[in-house]
């Protein structure tokens, strides 16, 4: 979209919520915000990561949705579900690998990050990337991400035999050598690495 592609460095997230704050803010959100902060292993850190839609290049949601009301476009944003088509039975919020539908439970529709696509669409960067502090979300060219991170991109994501291909890409650490990402054993190495800098 103009170019520009979304990066998630966890690396660089503070918690400081910014992100959260601004996405609930966005007219079509309705005060609820798309963006989920989590914790990496809360019982030994607070280090967190933010959690947008990673726009899947075959978004599941929208296969396992009976209704037809998730639509990808030629720009590969996954939509919101679409009302009247939504009837908030859920199958996209257990079917996401990534955890990232919410039923919005007053509304009784299915409601994730969209891109900020009123902005996106026109040119503009999400609110999300736009308010981040430390630019852990990040809405920049290739070009740039190459000249300013030395953070490796990633849009290839391993969930047991499934093997997941995203429009948005996770930054890893330069000394990673690998060109996808088992989800499960990420999430574990890190884990122990932030555990054993605390010990010391």
């Amino acid at each position: 979209m103009f170019g520009y592609e979304f990066y998630i460095d966890p690396e660089r997230c503070i918690g400081c919520m910014s992100c959260v704050n601004a996405c609930a803010e966005c007219e079509t959100h309705r005060g609820h915000s798309m963006i989920n902060v989590d914790f990496i292993d809360r019982k030994n850190t607070i280090a967190t990561v933010p959690m947008i839609c990673m726009h899947c290049d075959d978004p599941t949601c929208a296969e396992v949705c009976p209704a037809d009301a998730i639509k990808k476009g030629e720009d590969g944003v996954v939509q919101s579900s679409l009302k009247p088509r939504c009837i908030a039975c859920s199958n996209c919020v257990l079917a996401c690998p990534f955890g990232v539908p919410k039923m919005i439970v007053d509304f009784e529709q299915m409601m994730k990050c969209d891109m900020c696509y009123d902005r996106t669409s026109v040119g503009k960067r999400p609110m999300c990337a736009t308010v981040c502090p430390s630019q852990a979300l990040a809405y920049i060219t290739a070009e740039e991400a190459a000249a300013q991170r030395r953070e490796k991109p990633v849009n290839e994501f391993q969930f047991g035999n499934e093997t997941v291909r995203t429009r948005v890409f996770m930054m890893l650490p330069p000394d990673q050598e690998r060109l996808s990402l088992d989800v499960a054993d990420y999430m574990w190495e890190q884990s122990d690495e932030i555990v054993q800098a605390y010990e010391y």
